[in-house]
């Protein structure tokens, strides 16, 4: 067998007790030597053939997935179909990404089994046939069909798929390289919202689904022919688990899942609702797909920023901070929008940081989980986004039914805060982490060093330093 490349792996030798009956004296010359592989990524490379391949799938999931916004802003403004309900027309949107997080176990099964080229090209047609299908519905249910399960599962398919090779390209660009692959959905975002709205006033909205089906099929499709998966260049690599859920009873799991449920909450209900909120002010269909497709070039241009950022100063105190500064745009700048530039300023502003947590999910789960455990515990926070990102827009529309919307606008900051606040928790346990395994590995008393809960003050919350 070829000796592995020095490039990617680091050899670590170290000395094991002697067998039982052995001389306690024996000298560490005679001591069997175990020998162990560290994987050491490329950092570059072919990975960065790999992230223009998942910056563009995102632009044909994420980004084509958020011209529905517009779309919704033309079924709920012309009564396209006089039997459904605002309610339906938003379980439809946030149907179709949470069908892409509840597949999230299928996916590691079929690229476990399919391999990864088969599972993107199986996403590929089904985004496809959703999209292009769309546009022949002639009652609500096709659209649940169609837009909503069909293009969720197709998404996931891609998406997750994509997202979780990344990582394994990179060590200290990490954060860099999925910031800039999930910069795609901006700006795809930007692009299909100026287009859908451009299309729906020229052509119609049947002939949008189909230049959509049609420019999601032939990017995607090269993209899934490109993006490989990184080989392990363990020589015995280690199972990998599908799901565990037992991963729900650890501190660090559930603040990662709580951060993404209530960030998934605020971030869908402002994606979707913010060409509508225009048409509320007294804007045109055209101007609200202009803020729509402002707000994606704030998460085209914010994602790549933050993810270098996070390289550089934290990978979790950056989101944290992004998180909580998503809440302040809300509530200072959002609330007295009601003019057409100051709803501009807000767009842009708030999509720099608003889909935080999707930029830099995958590498915080690697610093927190591991890259081993990565694809199964990331699958198992997708699981929880399910119900939540059902129900985003159903809940903001409802409140705006009720009372306008100024409850839908502090909700979705308070959605923000609460994430915000998680990833403040998490970041004081990275810090017990870290402060346990020097103990442990200085004087022997790991298993002595106090637990999270005693060790844990409410200054503890303000420790400097790089996490």
């Amino acid at each position: 067998m070829t000796d592995p490349s020095p490039d990617d792996i680091r050899m670590l030798k170290c000395f094991i007790q002697p067998p039982n009956g052995a001389s306690e004296d024996a000298s560490p010359e005679n001591a069997p030597i175990v020998t162990t592989f560290e994987d050491i990524p490329p950092n570059g490379g072919y990975g960065w053939v790999c992230t223009f391949c998942v910056f563009m799938i995102n632009v044909h999931t994420w980004g084509v997935n958020s011209a529905w916004g517009v779309i919704l802003n033309y079924y709920l403004s012309h009564a396209t179909f006089p039997s459904a309900n605002h309610l339906e027309f938003a379980i439809i949107g946030g149907l179709s990404i949470s069908q892409c997080l509840l597949i999230g176990p299928v996916v590691t099964k079929a690229n476990d089994t399919m391999g990864t080229t088969i599972t993107l090209l199986t996403g590929t047609a089904l985004i496809f046939t959703a999209l292009f299908t769309a546009s022949y519905a002639t009652q609500v249910w096709h659209l649940f069909l169609t837009q909503g399960i069909c293009f969720g599962t197709g998404m996931g398919f891609t998406y997750l798929t994509a997202t979780a090779i990344l990582p394994k390209w990179f060590s200290t660009k990490r954060s860099f390289s999925s910031g800039l692959a999930a910069s795609g959905a901006g700006l795809g975002g930007l692009a299909y919202n100026l287009v859908a709205g451009r299309v729906i006033e020229t052509l119609g909205v049947h002939t949008t689904y189909r230049i959509l089906a049609f420019c999601a099929l032939v990017s995607n499709l090269l993209s899934s022919l490109l993006l490989k998966d990184r080989p392990h260049s363990h020589p015995h690599p280690a199972p990998r688990t599908l799901l565990n859920h037992r991963d729900l009873t650890h501190l660090e799991i559930i603040l990662v899942s709580i951060w993404g449920i209530s960030t998934d909450l605020g971030y869908i209900a402002l994606i979707y609702s913010l060409p509508n909120y225009a048409s509320s002010i007294g804007l045109t269909l055209q101007e609200g797909s202009v803020a729509g497709a402002l707000l994606n070039l704030g998460l085209a241009l914010g994602r790549p920023l933050i993810g270098y950022i996070s390289d550089a100063y934290g990978r979790i105190t950056i989101p944290m901070t992004m998180t909580a500064l998503c809440a302040l745009l809300c509530l200072v700048i959002w609330i007295p929008a009601h003019s057409y530039p100051l709803l501009l300023l807000f767009a842009l502003c708030a999509g720099m940081v608003c889909g935080t947590f999707w930029s830099t999910i995958a590498p915080v789960l690697t610093d927190v989980v591991g890259l081993s455990r990565l694809p199964s515990t990331f699958g198992l926070i997708c699981l929880t986004l399910v119900a939540p990102s059902t129900v985003a827009e159903a809940i903001a529309l409802s409140m705006v039914g009720r009372s306008g919307y100024l409850g839908a606008q502090v909700y979705i900051a308070c959605m923000f805060v609460l994430g915000a606040l998680c990833l403040g928790v998490l970041r004081s346990w990275r810090f017990y982490e870290m402060e346990r395994k020097a103990a442990g590995e200085a004087e022997g008393v790991g298993e002595e060093f106090p637990g999270y809960f005693q060790w844990m003050r409410v200054r503890k919350l303000f420790l400097v330093g790089r996490v």
